[in-house]
């Protein structure tokens, strides 16, 4: 622990992010359980979220909720580190940071760069498969891109969670390279070291396939669902569990024929810590995002014994390798996606080689590690910034 610690002693580090503190939800929980982990190596933990704005402010106003919490209360906690997430702290970082008298780290932390999500939602929206409403150009296409950008450059360190999302900020967004740090997310410790239980070698037993996440166009489901219909028609010993889809049963039934719709289980919410019993008896985990700043629920479906279909978004090509241990397939390619299920429906020898290595692979995913490597950073980017 005392590697870690800044100077000799704990560091005071706020949390800041633009949602709801859900334990159960990817990007707050995520923030939490860095949090909690900071707290266990003995850090003093803040945080600072849409839960603390009062009812009469819109969530787009955080930013500058933001820089009135800290210019108010700088003063009396005296922060180390404030490890915002992108689009956070550009007001704080812009105007009021100069007058903060202990000047704390900042640091700007990525989920999923805003920029490429935005990117993939033209490109829907002019297939026709998003609608876009009047007001996303007013905000979400325009001042919440610029607010982002404005973070990420005003920042002493920035935190992104992959090489494509690195790239793009320094060639188009203008941050400098070297404050940019690619950090990966970690698993819980309970999807850690499980038994890889084999599957039946009959090509014609049942099989299962999971998919994990919110039912949503930049999730891919107008392009992984027809494929799931094409292959429930084609094999009735294949069913699909659709986990987390923040819908209901009825709205995802709709999308399938209604003679394989028996095969189609829906969990619209679950307590994350039942993944692994819900996962049971899966093989497959099909992962068809547009755009993904790193997919931790790709690497808890591998770590249970899944083998991974999924599109060459910038986060899946960051952990599995095609044809290593998942296989990899472009984005917006329905038919290359039946062809990849097809295959791991037939070979089953070549099924459980996938999913040993991706069951591998997932162990490297570990929380602590996570943290400590974020903690080396922010110690790192202290000491320099002192030594000028």
């Amino acid at each position: 622990m005392t590697q870690l610690l800044y100077l000799g002693r704990a560091m005071k580090i706020l949390l800041t992010i633009h949602h709801p503190l859900d334990p159960h939800s990817g990007a707050p929980g995520t923030v939490l359980k860095l949090g909690q982990l900071y707290q266990q190596l003995g850090h003093e933990v803040h945080y600072l979220s849409h839960d603390d704005l009062p009812k009469w402010m819109s969530g787009s106003l955080f930013p500058e909720f933001v820089a009135t919490y800290l210019h108010r209360q700088n003063q009396r906690h005296r922060f180390d580190v404030i490890d915002a997430s992108t689009g956070d702290a550009w007001v704080w970082g812009t105007m009021l940071r100069r007058f903060a008298p202990n000047r704390p780290l900042l640091v700007t932390r990525s989920h999923g760069l805003e920029h490429t999500v935005h990117l993939e939602n033209l490109e829907e929206a002019q297939r026709g498969n998003l609608h876009l409403s009047w007001k996303y150009p007013l905000y979400r296409g325009s001042v919440l891109l610029w607010e982002v950008a404005t973070s990420l450059r005003c920042a002493d360190q920035v935190f992104l969670l992959n090489r494509f999302d690195q790239k793009y900020a320094v060639e188009v967004l203008g941050v400098r390279s070297e404050r940019i740090a690619i950090t990966p997310n970690g698993i819980p410790d309970q999807f850690l070291d499980l038994p890889l239980e084999p599957l039946p070698v009959a090509t014609d037993a049942p099989l299962q396939i999971a998919c994990i996440g919110t039912y949503i166009s930049r999730k891919g489901i107008h392009y992984s669902v027809p494929a799931l219909n094409w292959v429930l028609a084609r094999y009735p010993h294949v069913s699909v569990s659709f986990l987390g889809t923040g819908c209901s049963a009825a709205e995802v039934h709709a999308d399938f024929d209604a003679d394989v719709r028996d095969r189609v289980q829906v969990i619209p919410k679950f307590q994350h810590s039942l993944l692994p019993n819900l996962l049971k008896g899966h093989a497959i985990k099909l992962f068809a995002p547009l755009s993904e700043g790193f997919g931790k629920a790709l690497i808890e479906a591998m770590a249970c014994g899944l083998a991974p279909v999924t599109t060459a978004a910038a986060g899946p090509l960051e952990v599995v390798r095609d044809g290593h241990d998942a296989i990899v397939v472009p984005l917006r390619n329905r038919q290359v996606i039946e062809q990849a299920l097809d295959r791991l429906i037939n070979d089953r020898s070549y099924l459980e080689q996938l999913r040993y290595n991706a069951h591998a692979t997932a162990q490297r995913y570990r929380w602590l590690k996570a943290a400590q490597q974020r903690l080396d950073l922010y110690t790192a980017a202290i000491k320099t910034r002192h030594s000028h």
